[in-house]
């Protein structure tokens, strides 16, 4: 039960260096079931969520090597097919073997998977598209449970440009019979780079970046080198920081192209946004001015950004309205706020920000991984000192966090804390 303790009052400055995105190389794991042999992924950040992944695919029958900032997956010629519960539960994104599993193995059985308490994020989308694609799916015990002797190419229609949905179909679609089109198919950055592994294995995708994506189904893939899309999410984290702290860090890896609105957007709070060789550089030197903020799809502005920039408003001049349009339950994060002071008022998909020039240290709890690094970085913009618990969320999504922000300025230690009895 570790926690970590923020003491308010530093200014960020210096470089800091961002690795590979936990959205995206939790997927490119995934579809590595697709091809017999030893695929290896490099710019592989060293967070939890890596960890249980590579459990997730040593149970299905792969030796799943950690290196240094990579991974290697070697997948048997039959790979099992049953993905156990009590892996399953704790990131959502190992939702992502269904897919893989069902087109490589002709079946597979995946326990419903757990993740971040953000708010419901059904499955209806995964399972209807790979019914269009030949798959007969059941719910037993727990379980999504998927059979189908040889998937047949379809046209598929999202209700909604789900990110899970399209990875999913985009592997099953790979090596189905036939010509798939999915339309109004995510496009996050995320989702160019598992195309351009799937093209590296053989894969035959039109439509990359576009909301209609094209599969040709091919026989077979082969296990290939790939390394991973920069995480734009934590480098949105560190430019966020900049701002709130009115510091002046330069961040190593990310791609501004990636991050165009949030990057806009702390440029109308009063930030000074430039690229450098390698990444970008953020310098703030006043109070940020509030700035309103509407959740949407890529290329608008992305949910897991929100909380992020909900702190920032915390601590700016003016009042802002923040509106998620993404997850409903992303409020829950409001109310760690309010014990730092913050004067956040909620009504259905909206946030009303007031901001305040300082807020109060206390204690929070994070309930997701966002929220948990917005939870820090209002703890630096407080007076005194913030603790924030359940910092696992944080390990499942940032790189050696701590590290980083000491490394910064910032003044954040992390202590074990003793479970009190009635904890146990």
């Amino acid at each position: 039960m570790d926690r970590f303790l923020v003491t308010g009052g530093a200014r960020l400055a210096g470089e800091v260096s961002v690795s590979g995105a936990k959205n995206s190389v939790l997927k490119l794991m995934a579809a590595a079931l697709l091809a017999e042999g030893t695929t290896v992924l490099t710019n592989v950040p060293d967070i939890l969520d890596v960890t249980i992944m590579g459990e997730v695919l040593r149970r299905l029958g792969c030796d799943v090597v950690r290196g240094e900032a990579s991974v290697s997956i070697t997948v048997p010629a039959v790979p099992g097919h049953e993905a156990d519960y009590e892996l399953v539960r704790r990131i959502r994104a190992s939702i992502a073997v269904l897919g893989p599993l069902v087109a490589r193995c002709g079946q597979a059985k995946v326990a419903l998977p757990g993740g971040d308490a953000i708010g419901s994020r059904g499955l209806d989308m995964h399972v209807a598209g790979l019914v269009k694609l030949g798959a007969s799916i059941s719910s037993e015990h727990g379980y999504l449970v998927a059979t189908a002797p040889r998937l047949t190419g379809a046209s598929v229609w999202l209700d909604f440009p789900s990110v899970g949905a399209t990875e999913n179909l985009l592997m099953a679609a790979a090596l189905a019979k036939g010509t798939t089109v999915i339309d109004n198919a995510a496009r996050e950055p995320e989702i160019v780079d598992l195309c351009t592994m799937l093209q590296r294995m053989g894969a035959r995708i039109g439509g990359v970046g576009t909301s209609t994506l094209e599969v040709e189904g091919v026989e077979r893939l082969h296990a290939v080198e790939h390394v991973t899309v920069p995480d734009r999410i934590v480098a949105g984290t560190w430019a966020v920081a900049a701002v709130m702290t009115r510091g002046d860090v330069t961040v190593l890896g990310g791609r501004p192209e990636h991050l165009e609105m949030p990057l806009d957007k702390l440029v109308q709070s009063g930030a000074e946004v430039s690229a450098v060789d390698g990444g970008f550089r953020v310098v703030m030197d006043r109070r940020p001015v509030a700035v309103d903020v509407v959740t949407l799809p890529y290329p608008g502005f992305a949910t897991d950004f929100q909380p992020l920039f909900l702190g920032l408003n915390t601590v700016a001049e003016g009042t802002a309205m923040i509106t998620e349009n993404v997850f409903e339950s992303r409020w829950m994060f409001v109310n760690e706020l309010v014990r730092l002071g913050a004067d956040v008022r909620t009504d259905g998909h909206h946030a009303v920000v007031r901001g305040k020039e300082l807020l109060s240290g206390a204690p929070v709890t994070a309930h997701d991984i966002r929220a948990g690094a917005g939870l820090v970085l209002a703890g630096l913009v407080a007076d005194g000192v913030t603790t924030v618990s359940e910092v696992h969320h944080v390990d499942r999504g940032y790189e050696g966090f701590v590290d980083k922000l000491v490394a910064l300025g910032a003044d954040v230690r992390r202590e074990s804390v003793r479970p009190e009895p009635w904890e146990l």
